[in-house]
């Protein structure tokens, strides 16, 4: 699934292409993603102008002045810019906007499993970020007010492995499952250990460990396990510089010790049972 460096990195692809441009057409060939595309998206952005091009955790926003269209790439979806025309379309293309002005292009939503979601928020109901999908949200990794501070008080009533907190996504937003992996590896924390039992120093590296995985997953392109490719149609190149994820049986970058591999919440997880300890206090 696309997490949160996947969907900036596209964020970063498209909006030189789309901030302050117009939609000259929206062609729906399928409807049936997770929730239906509108029957009328067509027409209610014809001719309009896409002021912006923001991210909110995996959700892309797309802003217009009269309301904001909602992306999410589910399992397996990616946008692609195609400059100028776009090739004949597949079975798997199902939504294409095109854009004119100073760079004609088409932007073509692409999704396999259509897990995906298209969905506009018509500006008189409000800001976009209290659509139901994103008020629940937790602060952005980016965020300032994302430390360690913040993770302490946030998990001191919570009894749930550290690892379903982080996917739960109201601690912090966008870290899914291969970069939760990544980062509690980065901190030194066994992915078993209850929340609440996190001391004030496992706070402060797991806050930090989750802004530099992911910072260092949006410079190299994302990740690409099976369907996601960035919207220029690079494959992102993360996984070649992961410690534990998909390593299962393989020795650890640091210790030698042979990675390990289980399930939590239906979610496969890899840690290292040497580098990352269940002790409380360290």
């Amino acid at each position: 699934m696309p997490e949160l460096p996947e969907v900036e990195v596209t964020r970063r692809a498209l909006a030189p292409f789309v901030e302050g441009e117009r939609v000259q057409a929206v062609v729906v060939r399928e409807r049936r993603l997770r929730w239906p595309v509108p029957a009328r998206l067509a027409a209610q952005l014809k001719g309009q102008r896409i002021e912006r091009l923001e991210r909110r955790g995996k959700y892309l926003l797309w802003r217009f002045a009269h309301g904001t269209l909602i992306s999410h790439l589910g399992m397996s979806g990616s946008w692609r810019v195609h400059p100028g025309a776009a090739p004949p379309a597949g079975a798997h293309d199902h939504v294409d906007i095109v854009i004119a002005g100073r760079k004609p292009s088409v932007l073509r939503l692409t999704d396999p499993r259509r897990f995906g979601a298209l969905l506009w928020h018509p500006a008189r109901s409000g800001d976009a970020r209290r659509h139901p999908l994103l008020s629940h949200l937790g602060p952005e990794p980016f965020d300032p007010r994302f430390d360690a501070e913040h993770v302490f008080r946030h998990t001191r009533q919570r009894r749930a492995a550290i690892k379903q907190v982080l996917l739960a996504g109201d601690l912090v937003v966008g870290v899914g499952n291969i970069y939760a992996s990544e980062s509690l590896f980065r901190a030194g924390i066994d992915p078993r250990l209850a929340a609440h039992r996190l001391t004030r120093a496992r706070c402060e590296r797991l806050a930090a460990a989750v802004r530099a995985v992911l910072t260092e997953a949006i410079e190299v392109g994302g990740s690409t396990l099976r369907d996601f490719v960035g919207a220029d149609g690079a494959e992102g190149c993360f996984m070649l510089e992961a410690f534990v994820y998909d390593r299962a049986g393989q020795p650890c970058r640091i210790c030698r010790t042979p990675i390990r591999r289980i399930v939590q919440g239906s979610r496969a997880t890899y840690f290292c049972l040497r580098c990352q300890t269940r002790a409380g206090r360290s």
